[in-house]
């Protein structure tokens, strides 16, 4: 191991948990039952009782396995929550929670009950459900700070606004006043990459006996991984140099950095260092008034190695001559990298008057994320600059490309009391005002970074690009809640909110449910929701240069994108149906059964590329005029070696239906002195159907071509099958004395995708591409050394299982190469839901005081 700290939650070490804590009904006893997500006029229901599908998350379960993330750790605890996957180069920097199949913007994410901000980038780099995302970046909530987090896996637009119609996932933060822990992990995946270490500190101090101010302090770093192989533009399949090539490049190959395995290409994990700070606070002010604050600063530097470039990539000619220079005949690997700053600040007073509680609180939280592309160069550049040296001389090697920046500046109001009515129960109301302001800018890069096509991987934000937008939302709610016969619940909310770019939004929501006695109780919701498009998705702009492709992402509400007949974005709407069961058939057993519907009209997706030129196509290369001209509008300048040119936007694509079924059951065995063993199960089937795909426009349709749908059969593919139908998550955790063992399978149904010859997964040479059902078996070991000092020993996938490898197919040559332009032959599959690296092993050592 490269990297040593101390390990990771004190809470992990006192108590022995596993996927249990991700019942409805916590096992723990460190995790309170009660909730306070799912309705805003219901206080104090326990996850158990509650009328809609709440999963309580305790901060052991998260601690007890290896994943440092949050995403990651809490989609192997809870069934329905999956983690984004199959995305590349810069995509990888991401990792996106998302419920229900999908996407990352349809779950909302709150902190303490408080929307928290979102992301300011994007991610952009695959046509797929989590495409064109820019949601909540949960790496910048350390784990050492959670108390628990409440999973709502139901529709509740009507209750907490846009974003929510798969789900809420509510993190709630520690409040201890005195005791705190140091902790620490370090590892690796099997293959001796990916080095991964982690410290954090939490420690709580109290305000006298008036209130409390908790603090938790993490570093994180991660180290590349790297699964790329022989490239197919320079390498036979068995790694030895091809015939024909370059002399350049056939002199200096051996020379390259990674060789023989030359290429990291997108098959690879990205490296970051990450530092975070989080704090909870709250002060009785007296007269029933009590102040509170939290918020957080955040801090990553990463970086993903790109495409490797050869020796003849950068060139020149030097002033009076004609014999070409090449500077960097070795090649080059470049990296996207990310400087990224994340801050929020929430303050506010709550208390009681006139038989109301009232909450009044204001939120700012701001996401800065500067891109720089390191060890590339911009070969247009260089070439006219040589050309006025008689002397050899050095390209620029470092852009600064941009900046995304992101705000949201939010202010509530809550208020909620009890009236008799008469009724089994009495009528709560709970009422609401919101106001939100949300910003996106886009800085350009340096001159450098764009000029003539602009740096080698990622050409910097140009002028026209970069821009400062804003809008602002003033909402409202009310929520009724009541039983009006003993053992029936009613829940009745309403919401109606007013954007300043496209204007209004109302939608509801009724949940029922009865109890036929302590051991059955049926369920049920219906509601509608919406989910506003981000400033991101309509006013994204940017460019990604290949060493064979160029392509353009156009701001949705741009000039370009209407040009090619593209209409402005418009929210997605949803309706959503469930119902379900809870019963406890003998003592010790829970089972919750739901089954669900969200049917989606108007989702926002990336187009994919759209192509205005493919070499070799029909006389001069060219599909689409309007696509060329879109591109010249954009400011965009053909490289040598470019063999396909496009477009994509962000579009209100498809109507779609998704329809599941999710079960959690929980047991307790007590073995007396040979321990006590939790068993937990966790199964969720989700099925994702389109109804109804718009056309592409007209302008930028190609029969002759094959251009003709605006999400062809990979994109359509990305939204139905690259997450799993199927999950399954069984676990065994056995606790006796000083020990605790931590057994966890996750079974994963079967995912594909189609690959083919000409990229457009729509060709005669379009095949079905599966990973089959798969099981992938974590082990957490812990032994007690003191009541304070704990060590763990464990694996996450433990029989270093990876996924299948793409397979090569036939060129026109009679050989055989990468399937839709890629250049690596052979990578694995990166949309399998478990990644790509194979296996991790790690150990932590915690102690707590």
């Amino acid at each position: 191991m490269k990297h040593l700290f101390l390990s990771v939650s004190a809470t992990a070490l006192l108590c022995a948990t596993g996927p249990v804590l991700a019942a409805e009904a916590p096992a723990s006893s460190d995790v309170s039952e009660v909730i306070v997500t799912g309705s805003r006029a219901t206080a104090g229901v326990r996850a158990e009782d509650s009328p809609a599908p709440v999963q309580v998350v305790g901060a052991q379960a998260i601690a007890r396995n290896g994943y440092t993330d949050l995403s990651t750790a809490l989609s192997t605890l809870v069934p329905s929550l999956n983690v984004s996957t199959g995305q590349q180069d810069s995509g990888t920097l991401k990792v996106q929670a998302a419920l229900r199949g999908l996407s990352p913007n349809d779950t909302l994410v709150l902190v303490n009950g408080k929307r928290r901000h979102i992301s300011a980038d994007l991610t952009i780099t695959r046509a797929n459900s989590g495409t064109g995302s820019a949601s909540v970046d949960l790496s910048f909530i350390p784990v050492g700070a959670i108390d628990h987090v409440e999973v709502l896996t139901d529709g509740a637009a009507a209750q907490y606004g846009s974003d929510a119609i798969a789900g809420v996932v509510n993190i709630i933060l520690k409040t201890n006043n005195d005791s705190g822990s140091v902790s620490g992990t370090v590892g690796e995946f099997g293959s001796g990459q990916g080095q991964n270490g982690q410290w954090s500190v939490n420690k709580g101090f109290s305000l006298g006996d008036r209130g409390f101010v908790n603090v938790t302090l993490e570093e994180h770093y991660h180290g590349f991984s790297d699964q790329g192989t022989y490239d197919d533009r320079y390498q036979n399949t068995d790694g030895t140099t091809k015939a024909g090539i370059a002399p350049i490049i056939a002199a200096n190959i051996q020379n390259y950095k990674l060789y023989p395995n030359i290429n990291p290409g997108g098959e690879s994990d990205p490296r970051y260092n990450l530092y975070n700070g989080f704090f909870n606070a709250a002060y009785d002010l007296g007269g029933g008034v009590e102040a509170y604050a939290f918020g957080n600063y955040g801090y990553e530097i990463s970086g993903h190695q790109g495409n490797v470039r050869a020796g003849n990539a950068i060139s020149g000619v030097l002033a009076g001559t004609t014999t070409p220079y090449y500077p960097l005949p070795d090649g080059f690997i470049l990296q996207e990298t990310f400087d990224e700053t994340d801050a929020s600040i929430t303050g506010g007073l709550r208390g009681k008057a006139a038989d109301w509680s009232w909450d009044l609180a204001t939120t700012y939280g701001r996401n800065d994320d500067q891109v720089h592309t390191i060890n590339s160069a911009n070969s247009n550049l260089y070439k006219q600059l040589q050309s006025l040296s008689a002397t050899p001389i050095m390209p620029q090697r470092n852009f600064y490309d941009g900046a995304f920046i992101g705000g949201e500046w939010n202010t509530t109001l809550d208020v909620d009391r009890g009236f008799k009515v008469g009724l089994a129960s009495p009528l709560n109301v709970a009422l609401g005002l919101e106001y939100r302001r949300d910003t996106f800018e886009i800085d350009q890069g340096e001159f450098a970074s764009y000029y003539l096509g602009g740096s080698s991987g990622f050409a910097g934000f140009q002028p026209l690009d970069a821009g400062h937008h804003a809008r602002t939302n003033f909402s409202q709610y009310i929520d009724l809640a009541v039983d009006p016969i003993t053992n029936l619940h009613i829940d009745l909310a309403g919401r109606h909110e007013n954007y300043s770019d496209f204007g209004d939004a109302t939608v509801g929501k009724f949940t029922a449910r009865y109890d036929f006695g302590p051991m059955f109780a049926v369920r049920g919701t219906i509601s509608n929701g919406f989910r506003a498009p981000t400033l991101e998705e309509e006013y994204y702009s940017g460019t990604n240069v290949s060493p064979t492709s160029e392509s353009s992402s156009l701001p949705a509400d741009g000039a370009a994108a209407k040009a090619a007949g593209f209409l402005p974005l418009k929210p997605e709407k949803s309706t959503n149906y469930s119902v379900g069961v809870v019963a406890h058939p003998m003592e010790g057993l829970q089972i919750t059964a739901d089954l669900y519907q969200i049917k989606i009209t108007d989702r926002i997706l990336e187009t994919g590329s759209i192509l205005g030129y493919r070499s070799g196509f029909g006389t001069n290369g060219v599909v689409s005029q309007a696509v060329l001209d879109a591109l010249t509008t954009q400011g965009v300048v053909f490289q040598p070696g470019v063999t396909s040119a496009g477009i994509s936007t962000f579009t209100n694509a498809a109507d779609t239906t998704t329809t599941g079924f999710e079960l959690t059951a929980n047991y307790t065995s007590d073995f007396d002195r040979f321990g006590r063993v939790d068993w937990s199960l966790g199964f969720n089937y989700n099925e994702n159907k389109v109804n109804k795909v718009n056309p592409l426009p007209a302008a930028v349709t190609n029969a002759t071509f094959g251009q003709t749908l605006l999400l062809n059969l990979p994109a359509v593919t990305g939204l139905l099958d690259e997450t799993p139908r199927e999950k399954v998550i069984l676990g065994a955790l056995w606790t006796e004395g000083k020990w605790a063992v931590n057994f966890r399978p996750t079974i994963y149904g079967p995912t594909f995708q189609y690959v083919s010859l000409d990229g457009t997964g729509t060709g005669a040479g379009a095949t079905k591409e599966y990973i089959g059902t798969t099981a992938i078996f974590d082990l957490d070991i812990a032994y007690s050394l003191t009541k304070a000092l704990r060590f763990n020993i464990g694996a996450n996938n433990l029989f270093n299982t990876f996924p299948p490898r793409v397979p090569n197919v036939p060129n026109p040559a009679g050989g055989v190469e990468p399937p839709d332009g890629d250049v690596v032959y052979n990578v694995p599959y990166i949309f399998a839901p478990w990644g790509y690296n194979g296996g991790y092993y790690y150990v932590k050592a915690t102690y707590s005081f």
